[in-house]
């Protein structure tokens, strides 16, 4: 599990497009304590497992259903990256729970100026944006953000200062692909109540006349 505070910015160094794809990503400053091997790291959002490591490097296998889902598959030397390790328990939530299971990808449509901040309007389709609040959280490139506005295909959110020199998300422009990841408390109410109408739409369909046509009465 992350929180969507993205603890460095990374730089892919190699990518091997054999059998599977292979990332090696440096992150650009030096970790705080050790990598290791087998822990989890979200790197623009996606939840990848570290396969080897050195100081700095590592590398991590990309399953072809995360390219499918991702911008992963897209990702050439000299990309930069968003990179977070997995929280620790006991550690300080302070963004959302975000799982680094990327629902979709979406598109920058707008960067518009706020004084020192910017808006970003991302293109993201009916299903997903249906799954969204104002006010709520998302998680792009895998960064926790609060959604400022919200249409039928689209939603926006403000970026500070310090969010756009930290991690990816100042170097974005408009046409850029972007992983996004909603808010898994979202998704399990969102589940519920379409079972929740499933189940009354069967309870309406049980008329007597229903009932006497199927030999019941």
């Amino acid at each position: 599990m992350f929180t969507g505070l993205v603890e460095r910015i990374g730089t892919i160094k190699r990518v091997s497009r054999g059998a599977s794809l292979v990332l090696e990503i440096s992150a650009d400053s030096p970790w705080d304590r050790p990598l290791e091997k087998g822990e989890s790291i979200a790197v623009n959002g996606v939840c990848l497992t570290v396969a080897d490591f050195s100081v700095q490097r590592f590398t991590a296998d990309v399953l072809n259903e995360t390219q499918a889902r991702s911008t992963l598959g897209g990702f050439i030397p000299g990309d930069k990256v968003n990179l977070e390790r997995a929280v620790r328990a006991g550690a300080a939530l302070g963004g959302h729970i975000v799982q680094g299971h990327v629902d979709c990808t979406g598109v920058i449509e707008a960067r518009i100026p706020k004084g020192r901040d910017f808006s970003l309007r991302v293109k993201c389709g009916r299903v997903f944006a249906s799954t969204l609040v104002v006010k709520g959280s998302v998680a792009i490139d895998g960064v926790s953000l609060t959604i400022s506005a919200l249409g039928e295909d689209y939603f926006a959110v403000d970026v500070i200062p310090v969010t756009a020199r930290e991690t990816v998300l100042g170097m974005k422009k408009i046409g850029d692909k972007v992983n996004l990841e909603g808010d898994v408390i979202g998704k399990y109410v969102s589940s519920a109540l379409k079972v929740h109408s499933q189940v009354e739409a069967k309870k309406s369909s049980l008329t007597g006349e229903a009932l006497a046509a199927a030999g019941f009465i």
